[in-house]
C-alpha cells in the first residue's frame, strides 16, 4: 500500500473513532501516535520519538512538550498535542514557548484531527504565531498529504522543507484572502475590480451596486476553469475504434429500452455544482445520475449521500436540496445561474457528509 492510501486509510479510522475520544491520552494513542508511526518513526524508542521531552523556559523547570523527534539526541520536531474534542486556537501559545528554548527546526501542533506545522520563517528560533501547512484528517487533500510526506523519516530534509515552508505558508494565506472575496466581496476588492472597466467616481453606492455583481462574476469564473479542465480531461479519452460500432449498437438498445434522456442543460447544472463544491471535496466524489423523474447529483456516488436533485424539464425550473433530515427543501429557479445564490446550502450538505 503506497502512502498516500496509507494516510486515507489512518483518516478513515479518525472518522471512526473521533467521538468516541474524549480525553487528550485517548488522542495520543489512538490518533497522533498512529500518525508517526505510519511516517516511519519508532513511536517506542524514546531516542528517536521522546514522549514527555523536557523544554525548561527561564526559571520555569520541568516544562515538558508531548513528543520530541531526535536527531541524535537533538529535538528537530516538537509536538504538542491536545484532546480531539478540542480547538487549537488558543494553544499555539504552549508551543511558542517551548520552540524557543530548543534547538528544534518545526513544531506540529495537533489534536489527531488537525495538524498545524510551524517553524521560524520571520525571525530565527521564534515560532511564527501563523503555521505554514495545515492538514485536516476529516477533509484531506492529496497536495496536502504530498506535503505531509516530507516529514517521513526517510525523506526527512529539514533545509528542504523550511526552504519551501514560506511559499506554502502564504499560498495558503492568499487562498485563505480570495476564500473571503469569493464568498463576501469587501467594497476595496470591488473598487479594484471596477478600476479598469468604471470610469465614473465609485460612490458607497456604486460599490454597493456592483458587489452582487462581481460576486457572481468571481463565481462564474472560477466555475468556467473548473469546466474548462473536466472538458479538456474528457477530450483526452479517446474511445477505442474496435469498440465504437459496438457502443453505437448498445446505446441503441438501451434508448429503446429507457425513457431516461440526460440533457446538455443538466450536464451543465452539474458541472456549475462541481465547481460550487470545488476546495470543499475532491470534485471527482461529486456525481450525477439521472432518472426518469429527476437528475440527481450525489456525493461519492451514493444514493444516501444526496446532494441535490434538479427538474429541469417543466416549466418551473426546480432544485432540491435535502436538510438535515434528509427531506428535500424544494426552490423554482428561472435559469442555472441561479444555482450560484445556493451555494451555502450546497456546502452544508456536504459537511454534513464529511462530518
Amino acid at each position: 500500500m503506497d502512502f498516500n492510501e496509507q494516510v486515507k486509510q489512518l483518516a478513515n479510522r479518525v472518522k471512526t473513532l473521533k467521538d468516541s475520544i474524549t480525553t487528550e491520552e485517548a488522542t495520543k494513542m489512538s490518533l497522533v501516535v498512529p500518525m508517526f508511526q505510519l511516517l516511519g518513526y519508532d513511536v517506542f524508542n524514546p531516542n528517536e520519538f521522546c514522549p514527555e521531552f523536557t523544554a525548561d523556559i527561564g526559571v520555569k523547570k520541568g516544562e515538558k512538550v508531548d513528543y520530541a523527534i531526535l536527531e541524535n539526541g537533538v529535538p528537530s520536531i516538537l509536538i504538542e498535542c491536545k484532546s480531539c474534542t478540542e480547538a487549537l486556537e488558543r494553544h499555539a501559545s504552549q508551543l511558542f514557548r517551548y520552540f524557543s528554548t530548543t534547538k528544534a527546526k518545526f513544531g506540529i501542533l495537533t489534536n489527531g484531527i488537525i495538524y498545524r506545522f510551524f517553524t521560524d520563517l520571520e525571525e530565527s528560533n521564534k515560532m511564527d504565531l501563523v503555521p505554514f501547512l495545515e492538514l485536516n484528517m476529516l477533509n484531506l487533500k492529496d497536495a496536502g498529504i504530498n506535503e505531509l510526506k516530507k516529514f517521513c523519516k526517510d525523506d526527512f530534509d529539514k533545509e528542504k522543507i523550511f526552504s519551501t515552508a514560506e511559499e506554502l505558508k502564504y499560498t495558503s494565506l492568499i487562498k485563505e484572502v480570495l476564500a473571503k472575496e469569493l464568498e463576501n466581496p469587501s467594497d476595496p476588492f470591488v473598487r479594484f475590480i471596477l478600476s479598469d472597466i468604471y470610469d465614473a467616481p465609485k460612490t458607497q453606492k456604486i460599490i454597493d451596486k456592483f458587489t452582487p455583481v462581481v460576486k457572481r462574476s468571481f463565481s462564474g469564473f472560477i466555475n468556467d476553469i473548473v469546466n474548462q479542465k473536466i472538458t479538456s480531461a474528457l477530450s483526452k479519452e479517446e474511445p477505442d475504434p474496435d469498440s465504437v460500432q459496438d457502443t453505437a449498437a448498445e446505446s441503441n438498445v438501451q434508448a429503446t429500452t429507457s425513457k431516461i434522456v440526460t440533457t446538455d442543460e443538466e450536464i451543465e447544472a452539474f458541472y456549475i455544482i462541481r465547481g460550487l463544491l470545488a476546495g470543499i471535496v475532491p470534485i471527482e466524489n461529486i456525481v450525477h445520475r439521472d432518472t426518469e423523474s429527476y437528475f440527481g447529483i450525489l456525493y461519492q456516488d451514493n444514493n444516501r449521500k444526496p446532494i441535490c436533485r434538479l427538474d429541469l424539464d417543466k416549466k418551473n425550473k426546480q432544485l432540491l436540496i435535502p436538510n438535515k433530515d434528509k427531506k428535500f427543501e424544494r426552490f423554482y429557479i428561472s435559469s442555472l445561474n441561479d444555482l450560484y445564490q445556493y451555494k451555502e446550502q450546497l456546502i452544508a450538505v456536504v459537511n454534513r457528509y464529511l462530518n
